[in-house]
């Protein structure tokens, strides 16, 4: 066979196998990617009036062991609608449609009276059977329609980190949560199924719509997720509070396994709200002074640039006045000579305004600025707050010494949790996020990149800060009594007078409390951080978070299997 011949033979070979490619994909395109569109366009033999219908992503949570459930998809139905120009008997179409779907008479002949409309809604979301029924009885001027609409399984579950879409002018967007933030993957707009195939793969290597149209998967555990709110409700309805909030994270991922806040709502009914604020996710868009759970980061910066050891002692005089200020104890107490466990233990102002001091005010701003707690995280979710720290830009001493046990400085829960867990993290900053993964229309999928890691504190000092906060929960908080017996947990309250926000000051009767820990101690799988605002008849979060937490913690323990670490 001699040259020439063989590459003819090669030559139609390569175009055999290109057609045949060729095909495959365009099967795989019709049959897969845009069979739901072909199923559509049948639908529409019930319908003069659908010509774009609502089409949307959907959103993921992830189980423990991988599987995906959803979160928020769409769902089909039938509107049921008239054309006033083609009726001919509008009280015998009345009394047809009336046994079939329940109609208001008024509504429907003062539709049925705009004798030049042509399109007038009269009911929403009826099912397949209520439309065959509606259909066959064949009435002039009654048109049945497909329809799409935004659903959420879980109605109340993740309100806040989910979002909801609704109305922007005369397009459907998302509004809140990952349904916002995620617009760009989530969104889609109407497509033709002739579209050229390889136009559309050419779009999607460009970065096109068509390659950003998509779903979005989840770190959020919904059995996690569930407990997570079920245990803030009994939290915040025990206690009366105005706000009760929490986030469970991974410390070493930054993967968001639950967030929720209490008051929330249905996703499916949020229509029903009389008040927008309640969809404010006050995690990511709302600052807190939040009280003693700083005193860890304190330690933390101290020990870190060798100001203090957890040996060190100062004399604790129950108060201490600098430029003219006088602050005190939680109980206005003295101890006299204490070490640094103590300060912990105690949860002593004085001693963490000690360590701030001994410090030197410019190192311990610094310290403290790169924990974040003025930064904006960059976790997926709109609308995320910065912290107000412009005390720590302040000349007096006394500025510095309050920042120090977390009152005069004020941040978002989202960035004190991502500040704790440099303690949880080997002594980096996370990256906060929710989504892990972005699936899209094309069959391909990406990772959102969240940044790396930020180193903050040796790993040395955070081995030293875990041991302190282990002998906090095993000897101090509640007595000991909360002590897990097979897993060490590394935890501290926080309880801060509220501001005034007016006036300035603090008032004498309100409080917001929180919690922070993470566990196992030494080798962390979980930080949980709750907080609950103004809770009534009690004074301390000791009395408030400490059973919510252990609930939590206790639940997530054994759910994931944590194998005993002591």
């Amino acid at each position: 066979m001699n040259f020439d011949a063989t590459r003819r033979i090669r030559f139609i070979g390569w175009c055999v196998l290109g057609a045949a490619l060729f095909i495959a994909a365009r099967l795989y395109f019709l049959q897969v990617v845009r069979a739901e569109e072909f199923v559509m366009r049948a639908d529409r033999l019930y319908a003069e009036n659908s010509a774009s219908l609502f089409n949307r992503g959907s959103i993921f949570f992830t189980e423990k062991d991988g599987e995906q459930v959803v979160a928020a998809s769409q769902k089909n139905g039938f509107v049921l609608a008239l054309d006033a120009t083609k009726l001919t008997d509008a009280e015998a179409a009345y009394q047809s449609l009336n046994p079939l779907i329940p109609l208001s008479r008024a509504e429907f002949f003062a539709r049925a009276e705009k004798s030049t409309d042509s399109y007038e809604e009269l009911a929403h979301r009826l099912t397949q059977e209520a439309a065959d029924a509606i259909t066959a009885l064949e009435i002039p001027g009654v048109i049945i329609a497909r329809e799409r609409w935004r659903f959420y399984p879980g109605g109340a579950r993740a309100a806040h980190a989910i979002g909801f879409v609704g109305y922007d002018e005369d397009r459907i967007v998302g509004r809140y949560g990952l349904e916002r933030y995620y617009e760009d993957v989530l969104g889609k707009t109407h497509q033709s199924p002739y579209k050229n195939f390889f136009a559309e793969l050419l779009e999607a290597v460009r970065g096109g719509a068509s390659a950003r149209s998509g779903n979005v998967v989840t770190s959020i555990e919904p059995s996690a997720q569930s407990y997570v709110e079920q245990t803030l409700r009994a939290t915040a309805d025990r206690f009366s509070s105005r706000e009760t909030a929490g986030i469970v994270m991974n410390p070493n991922t930054g993967e968001i396994i639950a967030m929720a806040a209490v008051p929330s709502f249905d996703l499916n009914n949020f229509q029903k709200e009389k008040d927008w604020r309640v969809f404010v996710n006050p995690l990511i868009e709302n600052v807190y002074e939040f009280g003693s759970i700083m005193k860890p980061l304190t330690m933390a910066a101290g020990i870190d640039i060798g100001a203090v050891t957890p040996e060190t002692t100062y004399d604790d005089k129950g108060f201490q006045e600098l430029n003219g200020k006088t602050f005190y104890n939680f109980d206005k107490k003295a101890r006299g000579r204490v070490s640094m466990q103590e300060v912990l233990n105690q949860s002593l102002n004085t001693g963490a305004a000690f360590v701030a001091l001994k410090m030197g005010t410019d190192q311990f701003a610094q310290y403290l600025l790169s924990f974040g707690i003025g930064d904006e995280t960059g976790v997926d979710l709109p609308n995320e707050a910065s912290g107000l720290v412009d005390n720590l830009k302040s000349p007096r001493q006394i500025e510095y010494a309050t920042a120090s046990f977390g009152q005069g400085v004020a941040t978002t829960p989202i960035a004190m949790t991502r500040a704790l867990s440099a303690l949880a993290n080997k002594g980096e900053l996370p990256n906060p996020h929710i989504a892990t993964r972005l699936s899209y229309d094309l069959g391909t999928f990406s990772s959102p990149s969240f940044g790396e890691s930020k180193r903050v504190l040796a790993t040395e000092t955070v081995e030293q800060v875990t041991k302190m906060l282990v002998k906090v929960v095993d000897t101090a908080l509640l007595g000991g009594s909360k002590k897990l017996e097979h897993w060490s947990v590394a935890a501290k309250t926080g309880t801060a007078q509220m501001a005034k926000p007016v006036s300035g000051g603090y008032y004498e009767d309100r409080f917001l409390h929180s919690f922070f820990g993470y566990f196992p101690a030494y080798e962390p799988r979980f930080i949980v951080f709750l907080y609950t605002v103004e809770p009534k008849g009690v004074s301390f979060a000791s009395h408030t978070l400490t059973d919510p937490f252990f609930d939590i913690a206790k639940f997530l323990l054994n759910y994931y299997a944590i194998p005993p670490d002591r």
